[in-house]
């Protein structure tokens, strides 16, 4: 059984690989990612797959398309970088696995700051024993860290603090209590639902809580009261897709998501169903205006 595996494992790589280096492939990359860049961008998609085992089964095209925009987004798929991730989809209608697109809280980091109107940009888990308070009306938190780190490190979460600054002094700040974002999954996720009722860990609020929790303070705080650059709507439009050769996106369901993506510390995040469309949340950001990308510095601690 392990030696059938291995070979079907190799025999998909090689055609992922062949794939990538057709011609009218090639052409339509190098479009994307300019011809210098081209064996980098393969070489760094072969190399995300193959540490995937489930990816090695997803049609070409699919990891493909969600590679290209990661790309055009200038982000990594690297999982040790968390900026976006390939994730396997089991698409039961077509009979076939494909490459889902989701957006990791450090991409909203990336693609946040890159407006060059934040000056801080802030999301971190607040440890048991550390809440002194926190004034909602003022949105004034006030907290004692622990000084070990390594205590500090092991204490589980309470609650996830979230905010930012614009150059211009203007500031928000948000914080969750761990019920709140507990009852936030569980709203959001059917699957996590079930991981607790049957504790099991196979979506990945199960497998990293807090990783998930990064991502939804960042969503919350960014989408509603957040300066949103066009690259930035257009990763929340196609966050949780497999998005198709034609530009069409399809939002899958939780519980067809491969749930074995391989990352450093399982930091990966999960399909869920949002409150909010990313199609509405684009919309509504159009509709403000958005700035140009540009450079700028974050504060950041996680």
């Amino acid at each position: 059984m392990a030696v059938g595996n291995s070979l079907a494992s190799r025999q998909q790589r090689t055609g992922l690989t062949a794939y990538l280096t057709q011609d009218a492939v090639r052409d339509q990359i190098n479009k994307v990612v300019g011809g210098r860049n081209g064996s980098r961008f393969i070489s760094s998609i072969v190399s995300a797959v193959q540490a995937t085992p489930a990816l090695q089964e997803c049609t070409n095209s699919s990891i493909l398309s969600a590679a290209l925009l990661g790309e055009s987004l200038n982000l990594s798929p690297s999982p040790q970088l968390g900026q976006y991730y390939l994730v396997p989809y089991d698409n039961r209608s077509k009979g076939a696995k494909e490459a889902q697109f989701q957006l990791g809280y450090k991409g909203y980091i990336q693609l946040a700051t890159r407006s060059g109107q934040y000056k801080k940009l802030t999301v971190l888990a607040i440890k048991e024993g550390e809440l002194v308070r926190f004034d909602p009306l003022n949105e004034e938190i006030e907290i004692r860290l622990i000084e070990d780190e390594e205590e500090r490190e092991q204490a589980p979460a309470m609650g996830y603090y979230a905010m930012f600054e614009y150059t211009n002094g203007f500031r928000k700040a948000l914080y969750w209590s761990r019920a709140k974002m507990e009852a936030h999954a569980k709203k959001y996720s059917p699957g996590y639902k079930k991981d607790l009722e049957k504790g099991t860990k196979w979506t990945f609020w199960a497998k990293d809580f807090d990783g998930m929790a990064y991502k939804t303070m960042l969503r919350q705080l960014i989408s509603k009261w957040g300066i949103m650059s066009i690259d930035l709507v257009q990763a929340i439009d196609a966050d949780m897709a497999v998005i198709h050769e034609d530009g069409t996106k399809e939002y899958v369901e939780t519980e067809d998501v491969v749930a074995d993506v391989q990352t450093e510390g399982d930091t990966v995040l999960d399909q869920t169903v949002p409150e909010e469309t990313p199609q509405a949340v684009a919309s509504a950001a159009q509709t403000s205006g958005t700035p140009s990308v540009d450079d700028v510095t974050a504060s950041f601690f996680s």
